[in-house]
This record gives C-alpha cells, structure tokens and sequence, in this order.
C-alpha cells in the first residue's frame, strides 16, 4: 500500500501567527531543530520555510489517514511536534516521526515516508509519500 498526503499554505497565514503569538505559536508547532533551519531567532526568520515544514506536518497526517482533525487534538491524535523536517545527509528534507505519529505509521503498515516541499514567497506546498513497510515472508 501507498498512502499519499499533500497540502499548500499561504506563507502569510504562518507570518501572522507568528508575530502575532511569537514564540507561544512557533514552539508549540515546530521543534528546535525546525526553529532553527528556518532562522527563528535570527535577524529574519524565513516565514516560507516554516510555512513549508507546516504543510509537510498537514500532508504527512493526510497521508497517516488522521486528516487535519487529527493534529493537536485530544490524548490520541497526532502532536504538530511529533512530525518534525529534518535535513538528511545530502541536506534533502526527511521526515523524523515520534510519540503518536510514529504508532499511526506502524498502525497502517508505513516504513518510510518520501518528502517533497516547494514554495515561492506567497505559498508553500508539501507533498508526502508513505510507502508500505518490508515484510518478510517465511517459507
């Protein structure tokens, strides 16, 4: 099985919060790690890039079959923090899974996910691939 998640944003919408809520906002949906790559708390954080890793957090809960409804919710749904972007070896995005997002995947049989993201300075789009998990067959 293949499950596939995608979503765009509004780079805007993510600015607003943030300086509307500051670091309330920023450190309740995006880790350290995230914060960082994206220049929060620099001289100018790079809004498109935290908008990007936002719609990577939507996509990829599309794509675990929790939707939107299932992100920052009640006691089982999926915490914005436990998806979190990374940079790979090669300085590609990777996505790194804990807590409740990490059981979804194990729970609809996903070993890897691919991670696509884009954006330009109005809009930011992820798309996430998730693809079934190695299964080995005894003879």
């Amino acid at each position: 099985m293949i499950c596939h998640g995608v979503d765009i944003i509004e780079v805007a919408r993510i600015r607003r919060a943030a300086e509307r809520w500051g670091t309330r906002f920023l450190e309740r949906v995006f880790t350290p790690t995230e914060l960082a790559d994206c220049g929060v708390g620099g001289p100018a954080p790079r809004y498109e890039s935290l908008a990007a890793r936002w719609a990577a957090k939507e996509a990829t809960a599309k794509a675990l079959g929790a939707g939107l409804r299932g992100l920052g919710g009640g006691a089982t749904s999926l915490r914005f923090r436990e998806i979190e972007v990374i940079r790979g070896p090669n300085g590609r995005p990777e996505l790194r899974l804990s807590g409740t997002a990490a059981a979804a995947a194990a729970r609809v049989g996903l070993g890897s996910l691919a991670l696509s993201l884009s954006h330009t300075y109005d809009h930011a789009i992820a798309s996430v691939i998730g693809f079934q998990a190695m299964r080995h067959h005894q003879r």
